[in-house]
């Protein structure tokens, strides 16, 4: 199983330019799966056995939207081998995956964006550092792996333009808020002086290197217990209150889609649900029959 998996990794990580994020959830998932196998050989597998793992995952009570992404591991695995002439049936292929229920993405209003973004503290350098992060999040609705990711060549101050890197190592220009701009300013002038070791990097940790996923996930949860913001929100929220806010003030799904870097536009499409959903509760509290 492991030789097939190396084979599989390799191919998303030299051909299809999977994040490493990807990758990593991929090897979890199919590790998981080499060890339900035992020395199953992988020639042998049937829809039978994935049916079995499909059992056991429901047995532990994985959550609905668990199983259905391991299963989606599997689809691609197996996809793969099937094409290679690895396996000589492809056995997912009479699987079906869980139908998910549809959660719509937890979206802050403008007046508690602003309290979040307005609540570190301006006299530090973390909390310039902080305080950009925020405005960058919500200015460009970018994925927090991309922020991590931006260097200081990235961002074109006078045209107000960041350049990300995305999923599947696909480039994209964002436009970039004044406040977001003048915050980066405000945080790499205070740089000055500092230890700085990754030189390229925008957004940087206490030791003078760049920040990770975690570390902004850190940041974000800190001044949300600060702020007494009760919705349970993460970095993410940020991006869906930005493309939220867009299409409530008349922006179009496909420039949304374009902004958000997403391949498919049924993706950007769940942020109308939201929308309707927050007329259909103004329309609720307002209209006089209602």
């Amino acid at each position: 199983m492991q030789r097939y998996i190396d084979k599989f990794i390799t191919y998303l990580k030299v051909e299809k330019n999977a994040s490493p994020h990807t990758v990593t959830n991929y090897v979890i998932d199919l590790k998981a799966f080499g060890v339900f196998l035992g020395e199953k050989d992988i020639g042998g597998i049937d829809h039978i056995a994935l049916r079995k793992f499909l059992a056991e995952m429901r047995a532990r009570n994985y959550s609905k939207r668990t199983i259905a992404r391991k299963l989606a591991s599997l689809r691609s695995f197996f996809r793969f081998l099937y094409r290679e002439g690895l396996i000589k049936t492809n056995p997912i292929t009479a699987i079906s995956t869980p139908k998910l229920d549809k959660k719509l993405p937890v979206v802050l209003d403008v007046s508690r964006i602003a309290k979040l973004i307005q609540s570190p503290p301006d006299n530090t350098l973390a909390g310039l550092r902080d305080r950009a992060i925020m405005e960058t999040l919500y200015s460009t609705g970018m994925r927090v792996s991309e922020l991590v990711g931006l260097d200081q060549d990235d961002i074109d101050f006078i045209s107000e333009v960041v350049k990300v890197l995305g999923k599947g190592s696909k480039e994209r220009l964002i436009p970039i808020g004044r406040p977001a701009v003048d915050a980066i300013r405000r945080y790499i002038d205070g740089l000055s002086g500092s230890c700085v070791k990754d030189k390229d990097a925008v957004f940087l940790n206490n030791s003078g290197r760049r920040l990770t996923d975690r570390s902004v996930r850190r940041v974000i949860d800190k001044y949300i217990r600060l702020s007494s913001i009760a919705e349970h929100i993460s970095p993410h929220s940020m991006r869906h209150s930005f493309a939220t806010h867009l299409l409530d003030r008349g922006a179009d799904l496909r420039s949304v889609q374009e902004l958000l870097g997403h391949m498919n536009l049924s993706t950007t499409q769940i942020y109308t649900h939201v929308t309707m959903e927050r007329l259909k509760s103004v329309y609720d509290k307002a209209h006089p029959r209602a």
